[in-house]
């Protein structure tokens, strides 16, 4: 089949990819490894280099304005008129704002089928004014109504979208993938040893909750130090305030966006990974975390104790006494995290392998085909 990815920025590991281009990145790679001719559609700035392929998948890239209020749309624009003269059998949207344009190939595309993925309810993310949220919000239903297929990445927003809008989603989550990684040498740099850090990785977004980790660590008496990776999106002034949070404690260390090896070293010899967001879809980079064997503590919004699924720990969300009491525990009982982390690895080779969810996501279009 000859199928086409929109909506994401570009393919892992490109610049600031986030959980929706290292899923289109995961699955691309198998679908090619299936024998399909998978297109992602992508955005310069996110990938400068401009490669026409990646590991066997052909990338496109066509230009945007960037804003964060023009940036994703206008891309799935000329992204889907660029579709419609390239007569593919599958064209799939990732995310709820490029499902605002799914009715375009409906109409004037008939030979091809339209799947979107519902990874999140964006209107949610703190960084939106009331316009982009009301925008986002019909996206949802878009998503709902537009697509031939749709497809939810958790349960909970599987229910949603069978309880707001009657139509019944597949649900096909998030993956991670197992890696055996023992080296050091490229965490040294930062100051870290084996075991000497907690970690969070991610966007730098007001809706990931950083404020709250933040303030719970400071007020931790503890040796170990806290990591966070990934860098701000159109949200510089909130990534001021967590510096000034930090107030200069060198145990607090902000690495930026970080890929590759780097990455893999960085969660591999990490002691706990903590999560404390306030809304997301079924978030990646948990299941990453689990991955290498890591033990997570994730505030408690339903999709990330579906990420979880009944390993680790939790806190409610938002509340940074809790957070800070977990914290002191945990750091104080290592046979407790040892256990969940040795639980969560074998949870997510059981229920998150992304061999098995893309051959789930083929499924779908095998018998949309036909």
């Amino acid at each position: 089949m000859k199928i086409a990815m929109i909506g994401q920025k570009g393919i892992a590991p490109g610049e600031r990819a986030g959980g929706i281009e290292k899923h289109v990145a995961e699955i691309s790679e198998r679908l090619v490894g299936f024998g399909h001719d998978v297109t992602v559609y992508a955005r310069a700035k996110y990938m400068p280099e401009m490669p026409r392929t990646y590991k066997g998948i052909d990338l496109i890239f066509l230009p945007t304005i960037y804003s964060k209020n023009l940036e994703a749309i206008l891309h799935t624009f000329v992204s889907t008129i660029h579709c419609l003269f390239q007569k593919y059998d599958i064209i799939h949207y990732h995310g709820v704002g490029p499902a605002t344009l799914a009715w375009l190939p409906k109409l004037f595309s008939r030979e091809s089928t339209v799947v979107v993925t519902f990874h999140s309810q964006d209107r949610f993310h703190a960084k939106w004014g009331l316009f982009a949220r009301l925008y986002l919000h019909f996206g949802e239903w878009a998503s709902a109504v537009f697509a031939d297929y749709c497809i939810s990445v958790s349960h909970t927003m599987q229910v949603f979208i069978r309880d707001h809008y009657r139509r019944e989603a597949i649900y096909i989550p998030n993956g991670a993938e197992i890696k055996d990684e023992q080296g050091v040498n490229l965490i040294e740099k930062f100051g870290l040893s084996k075991k000497g850090y907690l970690i969070n990785v991610g966007r730098i977004v007001p809706q990931k909750g950083l404020q709250f980790l933040i303030e719970a660590f400071q007020k931790l008496e503890t040796d170990k130090h806290l990591v966070i990776v990934g860098a701000p999106s159109f949200s510089d002034d909130y990534y001021a305030l967590l510096r000034e949070l930090a107030n200069e404690n060198d145990k607090i260390h902000f690495l930026g966006f970080q890929n590759g090896k780097t990455l893999d070293q960085l969660y591999a010899n990490a002691y706990l990974y903590v999560h404390p967001s306030e809304a997301e879809g079924l978030p990646l980079v948990i299941l990453e975390a689990m991955s290498f064997g890591l033990a997570p503590l994730v505030s408690d919004i339903e999709p990330n104790i579906e990420a979880i699924h009944g390993v680790g720990f939790t806190f409610p969300s938002g509340n940074v006494e809790e957070l800070r009491q977990k914290l002191e525990y945990l750091v104080n009982n290592p046979a407790a995290v040892k256990n969940e982390g040795e639980e969560a690895l074998a949870t997510v080779d059981i229920h998150f392998n992304w061999d098995k969810i893309t051959e789930h996501i083929e499924a779908v279009y095998i018998t949309a085909r036909h």
